[in-house]
């Protein structure tokens, strides 16, 4: 609420050039001609009826206990409203009208309902659903709406051409993710707090819970539902950041009921929202005991009218959902097999025989099986890298030119041909994802390390490899397209500048040649345990199915194809 013109505005709302105005006036504007514009509730004259109907079904003692009045301006019509009983001297009598805390948008006429795109069922439309609820808004669901179908016509790819959910849609165009549809819906309302700190601090209790959280708690069980490749060490790390993020968060709610001021706001709603899953499916209480006051503050929001409206009942789960590969166990079959195998002990032969005649022919092999041994054990070093979390140099560094073999193994630096191009963050962080990924197929012969330099466009990208043998395999070069987008330059072992640049790109020196690194990622499938890598990334020593492994600095990205 403010002040303004000697009116008090409760809101104000601008929507296809209308200027919407609920306010409570001043005893001395008692002349139409008087009133000013910010003392107006402005609509279309088409609207006039629906503005009183809606006025009149929120409380006849409104209607009853203020004066009306019309008049013309050009071709708009302005209605303001104004107490009919007034204190002497001026002042302002505090009528229920005055006292009642109306949200704006529900003088939004039932033409204008909202519309949402995407599952019932699920915690990103819950945001905007709940906070619908709070303000007055009306938002309806997308009848008949089914996800993999629905989000893929092309209407739907018109409001969002990425085809996530939720999307929503408005009179004055389409909102799509989550966070942004719930402050779309609440803009204006009391949910954004009453002054620019509560604002500033409501943001601010948002981006924590998307980041530190909703981030972590979707990388912990997207895999185990099976949406994403399941990786120990990068679970290990989701885990940690949730208690670190729980840790924050409780020391806060130790003196604190709700994120910002007395009352539910956008923030309570988001988090509240973004926590659901983990509860749900991940944190059993002996997970989230050490937590008490997070706990407190999660079920009491859940448990509020208007997030049980839209929730249902939520009840915390006991254990943390199982792998999806440990769901498959169906040995029961062969069980049978082996109780009905004894009976005819003659035929057992047969099988085995056929299995001779189908066995399939050995691949030839790779070029590379056939150099002289090495006295360098590549999985030996990928250990050794991956298990390293102190005193980099002395331990990893030494322990690499302890163990290379320049007779059998040759390093390469490699520099990205087309950097002018590398000007948005995170197109670039996945351009070279995306080249570790294709690079799976030299995964038993080669470890890099490839860095994304800079904190401002264009970003350079320069990678360091380790190859068995003295050529880039040519396997590599004939079957990875990547290749040939880089600039690639043998090493110079006898050049000590060249060999401690080396040891700077292994390490993930920072500044490397006098710049910030924006992203490092590293690639080393075949064998070792991952293990996490403080302060920001992992780092893996694979076998885990995938052919690379992204070790993030400052940034962990999920490459997950859900809602947001």
């Amino acid at each position: 609420m403010r002040a303004d013109g000697g009116c008090w505005v409760f809101g104000t709302e601008e929507r296809q050039g209308w200027l919407w105005y609920l306010v409570r006036l001043p005893a001395s504007r008692t002349q139409p001609e008087k009133m000013t514009g910010s003392c107006l509730v402005s609509l279309y004259l088409s609207h006039v009826l629906s503005l009183f109907r809606l006025v009149h079904s929120m409380c006849e003692a409104i209607v009853e206990s203020h004066k009306w009045v019309m008049m013309n301006v050009d071709r708009w019509m302005a209605v303001s409203v104004k107490c009919k009983e007034e204190t002497e001297g001026g002042g302002v009598h505090e009528c229920l009208m005055c006292s009642i805390d109306i949200k704006r948008r529900s003088f939004v006429p039932e033409a204008m309902a909202l519309i949402l795109h995407a599952n019932a069922q699920n915690k990103n439309v819950y945001k905007s659903l709940i906070a619908a609820e709070y303000v007055g808004v009306e938002v309806k669901l997308a009848e008949n709406f089914e996800m993999g179908v629905s989000n893929k016509t092309p209407e739907f790819l018109k409001m969002n051409p990425i085809g996530k959910i939720p999307v929503l849609e408005t009179p004055d165009g389409p909102v799509f993710e989550s966070n942004a549809i719930a402050r779309y819906v609440a803009h204006g309302s009391s949910l954004f707090g009453s002054s620019p700190i509560e604002y500033g601090q409501i943001e601010q209790w948002i981006d924590f819970s998307s980041f530190e959280l909703d981030q972590n708690i979707r990388g912990w069980f997207l895999p185990r539902l099976g949406y994403a490749n399941y990786i120990k060490p990068y679970e290990e790390q989701c885990i940690a950041a949730v208690k670190r993020a729980f840790e924050s968060l409780n020391t806060y709610l130790a003196t604190h009921t709700f994120l910002v001021g007395d009352c539910v706001t956008l923030a309570d709603i988001i988090m509240t929202c973004n926590l659901l899953l983990g509860f749900k499916l991940l944190m059993p209480k002996s997970f989230t005991s050490e937590f008490p006051h997070v706990e407190r503050y999660f079920w009491t929001l859940v448990n509020q009218p208007k997030f049980s409206k839209i929730m249902g009942e939520v009840k915390q789960t006991e254990a943390t959902i199982p792998l999806a590969s440990a769901k498959k166990p169906e040995a029961k079959p062969k069980a049978e097999a082996k109780k009905e195998a004894p009976k005819p002990k003659e035929a057992a032969p047969k099988p085995a025989a056929a299995e001779e005649e189908e066995a399939p022919k050995p691949k030839p092999k790779n070029p590379l099986d056939l150099l002289p041994p090495s006295k360098m054990v590549l999985d030996d070093w990928k250990r050794l890298y991956s298990n390293t979390k102190t005193n980099f140099r002395e331990v990893a560094i030494k322990g690499f030119w302890d163990m290379f073999d320049p007779e059998g193994y040759s390093l390469w630096f490699c520099t990205y041909k087309y950097n002018d191009e590398n000007t948005v963050s995170f197109v670039t962080m996945n351009k070279v994802g995306g080249f570790l990924q294709r690079m799976d197929l030299a995964r038993k012969y080669a470890f890099g390390k490839m860095l994304i330099i800079g904190n401002e466009p264009p970003f350079k990208v320069k990678g360091l490899w380790l190859f068995r043998g003295q050529e880039i395999p040519k396997f590599v070069m004939d079957e990875c397209y990547d290749m040939e987008l880089y600039e690639w330059t043998k090493v110079d072992l006898s050049d000590e500048a060249q060999k401690e640049r080396v040891n700077q790109m292994i390490e993930d020196q920072e500044p490397f040649e006098g710049e910030a690194l924006l992203d490092a990622k590293c690639f080393k499938c075949g064998g070792g345990e991952g293990t996490v890598v403080p302060g920001g990334g992992y780092r893996c020593g694979g076998g885990y199915g995938l052919g690379f492994l992204l070790g993030l600095r400052k940034t962990v990205v999920a490459g997950v194809n859900s809602g947001s």
